[in-house]
């Protein structure tokens, strides 16, 4: 199964947001979408599921544009987990997880065994299964994270779009989300598309990258082929360099300051 953006236009009243924008997913990876804030990394995200529809151009899920697919029948392969996950009811994680089987559900039929197996089973693969009848609204901003994840998991996706998942999240917390996301995404094949404003962590997490700037993709590849000197010069005005951590190997950004302050 791929996912394939196409040529996609997309703007907020006169102002073109997207502008051209063609980018292929390939199955089983994960994909880093960078760039400046209001370059236009979140309005791609929210189009690859039809939350919103280009002006023009089109997004195609296995050769078919999703302008055809009903939104139900997008959320069985398409998964996201936003930016921002205020829940201010007292549902359980239970809850909450389950809401992931409703693009699978009859109106008022309720969850079949397979349903229940398939929530158990996300939850345990998150690690959140004990936390089951714990209230969300009580549960610290990483619990909550996974709770979502979970969620997402119970839908069963090809494809799980992450916008800026790590964003509110303590340092700690931040690893534990994103060691989560890569295990799963290799064990169960899932393809993740991560928009995130954090070099380092996309260049340890991701298989490719994306950078985004004035509305357009101006580099795609693997992060040594696309977080260069000259494209993070570029693209966030950073002297920057893509190194190995020593200690672990892992790939990291060293930011050696600002373009602009050594102007000034």
């Amino acid at each position: 199964m791929t996912l394939e953006i196409r040529d996609v236009k997309y703007r907020y009243c006169e102002t073109y947001v997207l502008d051209g924008v063609s980018l292929e997913i390939c199955p089983g990876e994960i994909i880093g979408i960078l760039g400046m804030n209001g370059s236009g990394k979140t309005t791609l995200l929210k189009n690859l599921n039809r939350n919103i529809s280009p002006e023009s151009g089109s997004v195609l899920i296995d050769g078919q544009d999703l302008a055809g697919i009903t939104k139900k029948d997008i959320a069985r392969s398409i998964a996201s987990v936003p930016q921002i996950n205020e829940i201010r009811f007292s549902f359980t994680v239970e809850d909450i997880v389950s809401m992931g089987r409703m693009p699978f559900q009859r109106q008022f039929g309720g969850e079949s065994s397979e349903d229940m197996e398939i929530i158990e089973n996300a939850m345990r693969d998150v690690g959140i299964y004990d936390m089951k009848d714990r209230y969300v609204s009580e549960m610290s901003g990483g619990e909550r994270q996974k709770v979502i994840i979970a969620r997402a998991l119970a839908q069963t996706p090809m494809y799980l779009l992450m916008d800026e998942p790590t964003n509110h999240l303590d340092i700690n917390a931040q690893f534990e989300v994103l060691d989560l996301v890569s295990g799963l995404a290799r064990k169960k094949g899932i393809s993740v598309v991560l928009v995130s404003h954090d070099l380092s962590m996309a260049s340890r997490y991701c298989d490719r990258i994306a950078l985004i700037k004035e509305r357009k993709i101006v580099a795609v590849g693997t992060p040594e082929e696309v977080l260069t000197p000259e494209n993070m010069r570029n693209v966030f005005l950073v002297d920057a360099e893509l190194i190995k951590n020593p200690k672990t190997g892992s790939r990291m950004v060293q930011l050696n300051g600002s373009v602009r302050s050594r102007v000034i």
